[in-house]
C-alpha cells in the first residue's frame, strides 16, 4: 500500500511540473523565433546599404554637372495671382528622376547629357552677311544668306555673331531659354546654333524689317500721316504682350524688352519678340532676386528697368511689364530714347526711384495711355499681368474692327 501511494505521489508531481515544461518550451520557441527574425532584418537591410553603397560608387560622373548642361522641364506653373510663388521653385523633383534614370541606365544618362551644340552645323563661313539689322550687348544681328544648301528648309536666316569675349556658356543660356519657347508666331525661332568654335553664331528665322525701333524711325513720316495710325500701333502692340505672355507661361523673364530687341516681318501683324541674352529661366532660380552684381548694372538697360530693381535688386515679371510701358511709349513717340532729358545713369537711376515717368505723347490715345500708367505703377504689384494687358488691348482692337483689317 506504501508503494502504491508513493507512485501516486510522483505522478502527481509529474503531472503538476508538465505545463511548467510546456510554458518554458514556448518561451524558448519564442526567443528563437525574435532571433531569426533578427537576423533576416538585419541581413534585408544589410543588402540594401550594400546596393546602395555600390551603386554610388558605379554612378556616371556626367551626373555632377546635370544642373550644367540640360535645361530641367517645366513646373507646373503657379497661380498668375499670386507673383510671391513664381520664383521660390527648387527643381528637386527633376533632379531626382534624373538621378534615378541615370542608376538605371549609362546610355541614357549620355543620351540626356549630350552638350547643347550636339546637331549645330552652320558655322560662320557658310553664311553671307547681307545686312547688319541692330548692334547689341553681347552681338550683332544681321540679315544672311545661306552659302550651302539652307538652315532647316530656311535660305535666308537673322544671325546673332557674339561679340568677342562672349563665353558659350553664356550663348548656351540664350539657346536653353529660345528652345524653351518652342514656337510662338511673335518670339523669334531659333534654327540652329554653333558653340562650339569662334565666332559664336545663333541662326534664326529671317525678318524683313530689321527692328521695330529702326521700322518707326525709317518710316517715322508715312506713319504719321496714316488717319489709322494708333490702331496699327495698338494691334502691334497687342502682338507683343501676347508674346510676353507666352514668356510667362513659361516661367521665362525677359529682362531687356525694349524697342530694339522686336523685330519686324510685316507691320503690324508679324512682330516678333527677340534678343534673350538677359532672360532668365525662373525654374531655374531659387529667388526672384537679380543674379547680376550692384556692381555690374552699368550692363543692363536702365531706361527700361523697374524702380525696385534699384533700391531691392529685384526683377520679376512686373519687371518686363515696367518694361512693356516703356515700349508703347517709345513706339508712340517713333523711337525715341527714354527719359530723353537725361543724360546720366545716376541721373536715370535717381528720377526712376523718385517717381519721375516719361511724359504721354499728345498724338497717343487715351487707352494707350493709360495702359503705360498702369504699367508704371508701384508697388509692382499693382501692375496689370501680362494676361490682362491682352484682354485690354483685344477690346481695343475689336473696337477699332470697323476702321482696321486686323485678321492675320
Amino acid at each position: 500500500m506504501g508503494n502504491n501511494m508513493s507512485s501516486s505521489e510522483n505522478l502527481t508531481k509529474q503531472c503538476n511540473h508538465q505545463p511548467d515544461a510546456d510554458a518554458l518550451d514556448k518561451i524558448h520557441y519564442i526567443l528563437i523565433g525574435i532571433c531569426v527574425l533578427t537576423s533576416l532584418t538585419a541581413l534585408f537591410f544589410g543588402i540594401l546599404w550594400f546596393k546602395k553603397y555600390r551603386s554610388r560608387k558605379t554612378k556616371p560622373p556626367l551626373i555632377r554637372v546635370k544642373s550644367i548642361t540640360l535645361p530641367l522641364q517645366d513646373p507646373p506653373p503657379p497661380s498668375p495671382t499670386s507673383p510671391q510663388s513664381v520664383l521660390v521653385m527648387a527643381p528637386s523633383d527633376n533632379l531626382e528622376e534624373s538621378r534615378l534614370k541615370a542608376q538605371k541606365s549609362t546610355h541614357s544618362v549620355r543620351l540626356q547629357w549630350k552638350p547643347l551644340q550636339q546637331n549645330s552645323r552652320v558655322v560662320r563661313t557658310d553664311l553671307n552677311l547681307m545686312q547688319l539689322i541692330k548692334a547689341g550687348r553681347e552681338g550683332a544681328f544681321y540679315k544672311a544668306r545661306m552659302l550651302r544648301g539652307t538652315c532647316k528648309g530656311h535660305s535666308l536666316v537673322t544671325c546673332k555673331i557674339a561679340k568677342e569675349g562672349v563665353t558659350a556658356k553664356q550663348i548656351e543660356a540664350e539657346v536653353s531659354i529660345m528652345r524653351k519657347l518652342v514656337y510662338h508666331k511673335n518670339v523669334l525661332q531659333l534654327l540652329d546654333w554653333n558653340t562650339a568654335e569662334e565666332p559664336l553664331v545663333l541662326i534664326m528665322e529671317f525678318v524683313s524689317y530689321g527692328t521695330l525701333r529702326s521700322f518707326v524711325q525709317t518710316h517715322h513720316d508715312k506713319l504719321s500721316a496714316d488717319p489709322q495710325i494708333q490702331s496699327l500701333f495698338t494691334i502691334a502692340s497687342y502682338h507683343i504682350a501676347l508674346a510676353m505672355e507666352h514668356l510667362r507661361s513659361k516661367m521665362v523673364v525677359h529682362c531687356d524688352l525694349a524697342l530694339r530687341n522686336i523685330l519686324v516681318s510685316r507691320f503690324p501683324w508679324e512682330i516678333k519678340v527677340a534678343e534673350f541674352g538677359l532672360a532668365r529661366d525662373l525654374t531655374r532660380m531659387r529667388s526672384r532676386h537679380s543674379t547680376r552684381k550692384k556692381q555690374h548694372r552699368e550692363r543692363v538697360p536702365l531706361r527700361w528697368y523697374p524702380p525696385e530693381y534699384f533700391r531691392n535688386n529685384y526683377y520679376s515679371f512686373k519687371g518686363d511689364v515696367w518694361a512693356f510701358g516703356i515700349v508703347l511709349w517709345e513706339m508712340q513717340t517713333f523711337g525715341t530714347l527714354p527719359y530723353p532729358n537725361l543724360e546720366t545713369s545716376d541721373q536715370v537711376v535717381y528720377h526712376i526711384c523718385a517717381g519721375t515717368r516719361n511724359a504721354g505723347p499728345d498724338s497717343c490715345r487715351p487707352e494707350i495711355l493709360q495702359i503705360m500708367k498702369d504699367c508704371w505703377l508701384e508697388p509692382y504689384t499693382a501692375r496689370p499681368s501680362f494676361s490682362d494687358l491682352v484682354t485690354i488691348l483685344e477690346n481695343i482692337i475689336e473696337n477699332d474692327s470697323d476702321y482696321v483689317d486686323v485678321v492675320d
